[in-house]
């Protein structure tokens, strides 16, 4: 499937702008090794170089309040609602438990907003709002069952300690940052309660000193300065699964409705050669290499195009692609001389494949269509 020239050329300038780069003959000093989206609350998104680094300080920043003052020594977790026994766990009580640790992707459910046309509400994230580190804590799991969840639970909601109004659309007055995720997530391998991040402590602007982490999900469920867990007996309504963090569903029966994000797409991204590159190589050398992931899934394969999309060639994964993990990827195409539209595609191992075009009903979240890179070979 191609792409046509409209859509490349509306998109693919944008791809230039969002992560901050540009031609080797007009190179951008950054300040910070992070791209500032927005000063207060703080968000920071990870440079197209740096995308997947192992170091913590280059991981991207998601915040929607201030970072709240949480000291760890007088810290508690309350579980409580839906549950035959109450609990207010202190970090050390969590610390006891048997802890895991394991290697998940993290992605912000808006990750590459800034390649939608029209412009649409919401920070302006190029590629870099993802990210994948060693996370360690406890199941959240083995942390219901202390709590001896009731018959009948339908939702478990996930708040933390940081607080504030939205504006548009409008919250009833400050709230707290919360989501709720089915019963049946809340208790899967993949959903933990974590203080730990690369085999360090968590910062601050990581959610210390516990924060959630839904595995396959996208960000907005992985709850930072996680300090109240709520047991409900039914599904959760609250703002950010119904007025935010939510995308139209149409079912047969004709009547769209507003759903929950919830699991991470497919995608696959070009690290090299970045974005407006002019690439001073002899003819037929180059190549092209990056990024795949697909949250709950594998990745099956990455495929790449050197033309917009008219032909199609199989890259090579560099490790076996697992799921909740991102793996790398490189093609050794041709690159002829000329200006050429790069595009990679991803397929999970249920055989979802990203779309060349965008899905409208997603509203500003789950963005995985294909993005154009344009390059120069001379």
């Amino acid at each position: 499937m191609s792409l046509s020239r409209r859509e490349l050329l509306r998109t693919a300038p944008l791809a230039a702008v969002a992560v901050g780069l540009s031609s080797r003959f007009a190179p951008v000093a950054r300040a910070e090794p992070l791209v500032v989206r927005m000063n207060e609350p703080r968000n920071l998104e990870t440079p197209l170089s740096d995308l997947f680094s192992k170091e913590t300080d280059k991981f991207f920043v998601r915040s929607h309040f201030a970072v709240p003052e949480v000291d760890p020594k007088t810290f508690k977790l309350t579980v409580e609602g839906h549950v035959g026994n109450k609990l207010e766990l202190t970090l050390d009580d969590l610390k006891k438990m048997e802890s895991v640790s394991r290697e998940i992707v993290l992605e912000c459910a808006g990750n590459g907003r800034v390649f939608l046309v029209p412009q649409a509400r919401g920070l302006q994230w190029g590629h870099g709002a993802v990210g994948q580190a060693k996370w360690t804590g406890v199941p959240l799991g083995a942390v219901l069952e202390r709590a001896k969840v009731k018959a009948g639970a339908g939702g478990v909601v996930l708040i933390g300690a940081d607080k504030g109004a939205i504006a548009e659309p409008a919250t009833p007055g400050a709230i707290h940052f919360d989501r709720g995720i089915p019963f049946a997530k809340a208790k899967a391998d993949e959903t933990l309660l974590v203080w730990n991040m690369n085999d360090e402590p968590l910062t601050a602007s990581h959610g210390a000193p516990l924060r959630a982490l839904v595995g396959g999900w996208y960000g907005m469920a992985s709850v930072k300065w996680l300090n109240r867990i709520v047991v409900l007996d039914k599904p959760y309504g609250g703002f950010f699964q119904t007025l935010d963090y939510s995308v139209w569903d149409r079912p047969k029966d004709g009547l769209p409705q507003l759903v929950p994000v919830t699991a991470i797409q497919p995608k696959a991204v070009i690290t090299s050669p970045p974005p407006g590159v002019v690439q001073l190589v002899r003819k037929g050398t180059g190549g092209m290499s990056g990024y795949a992931w697909a949250g709950e899934r594998a990745v099956a394969k990455v495929e790449v195009s050197a033309d917009g999309g008219k032909t199609w060639s199989a890259a090579k994964l560099w490790a076996k692609s697992e799921p909740f993990q991102a793996v790398e990827w490189r093609s050794d195409i041709v690159l002829p001389r000329g200006p050429l539209t790069l595009l990679a595609r991803c397929t999970d191992d249920k055989g979802n494949t990203q779309a060349a075009t965008r899905d409208a009903d997603r509203r500003s979240y789950m963005i995985n269509h294909l993005v154009p890179v344009e390059v120069a070979v001379k």
